[in-house]
């Protein structure tokens, strides 16, 4: 029996495996090495490592957790998981079943990307989710939106802060774009393209140009995805996880806390800015909030 088992090895997950190890907490952290940010040359924004690549901050991560010898970490897919008694089971993806008193999850979101031509391409390097990530690289192009409605008009104002130049595009009709939205737009100097997209074009490192139904186009340096257009972990669903309105994301609750007891969700599958540096702090919450839980536990 271990004290916590924590599926996902990426900045919540590596951060909440560390705090528990240096309480000499008994942990499993599962990974199965599939994070949403694979083809991200670089994570920016982060204290100290800003523009360090994804899978060097996780390796670091790993090899920090080699000093404490209560933390034991496998390159391994949780594939089951549900409460039993008073704490959690899980099943493997190699068989084998592990059980703990607490849960993390930090299995992050699986991007949902839209089967439009070149958008898969050019996912990560021109193709992007957060202009607080990767806006900086792009700053002062022609930026484009994919997204509708509210939603959509608020994002392609946010970038309005990189660049003058930007294009909501909204893949077709937008009836749920009001005319407040739309009045705000054009005050902003925000373009409107309702055509249907046929595909994005590129030189193959990054894309160049927005292509239309109407043989249309527009000139494209970097593709912001509307936020939320994810889907959160099988996991969060077999343990009977709440979701916030978008379906996306679980609505957590001081330190990481779930509506399920002994469960907690930190990272980007939490409500917070999805951010590497928040990330690895609601890890380091959550951890704290186990450890005092064990802690009040042992000394009743």
């Amino acid at each position: 029996m271990h004290d916590v088992i924590i599926v996902g090895g990426g900045p919540a997950g590596l951060n909440a495996a560390l705090i528990l190890g240096r309480a000499r907490r008994k942990v499993l952290l599962c990974d199965a090495g599939e994070p949403r940010n694979a083809a991200t040359p670089r994570t920016w924004g982060l204290f100290t490592r800003d523009g360090t690549p994804p899978f060097d901050l996780r390796a670091q991560g790993r090899a920090d957790l080699e000093r404490y010898e209560t933390v034991e970490c496998r390159a391994v897919s949780v594939t089951e998981a549900a409460r039993e008694g008073e704490g959690f089971a899980v099943v493997l993806a190699d068989g084998r079943r592990e059980r703990a008193r607490r849960l993390i999850l930090a299995t992050g979101l699986a991007q949902d990307i839209p089967e439009i031509e070149g958008f898969d391409t050019y996912w990560g390097t021109g193709v992007h989710s957060c202009p607080y990530c990767d806006g900086f690289e792009v700053r002062d192009r022609p930026l484009v939106v994919y997204g509708r409605g509210h939603g959509g008009s608020g994002l392609a104002l946010e970038l309005t802060g990189w660049s003058r130049d930007v294009t909501l595009c909204t893949n077709g009709g937008d009836d749920d774009l009001s005319d407040k939205d739309r009045e705000r737009l054009a005050r902003n100097g925000v373009r409107v393209i309702e055509t249907e997209i046929t595909r994005l074009e590129g030189d193959g490192s990054r894309p160049t140009c927005l292509r239309f139904r109407d043989d249309g186009s527009t000139p494209c340096a970097a593709l912001f995805l509307m936020p939320f257009s994810c889907s959160p972990s099988p996991l969060i669903a077999q343990l009977g996880c709440e979701l916030d309105e978008t379906r996306s994301v679980v609505p957590t609750r001081e330190y990481e806390k779930t509506n399920v007891p002994g469960l907690y969700v930190a990272g980007d599958a939490s409500r917070r800015v999805q951010f590497a540096v928040v990330a690895a702090a609601e890890g380091a919450m959550a951890a704290f909030a186990i450890n005092a839980e064990f802690v009040a536990e042992a000394t009743r």
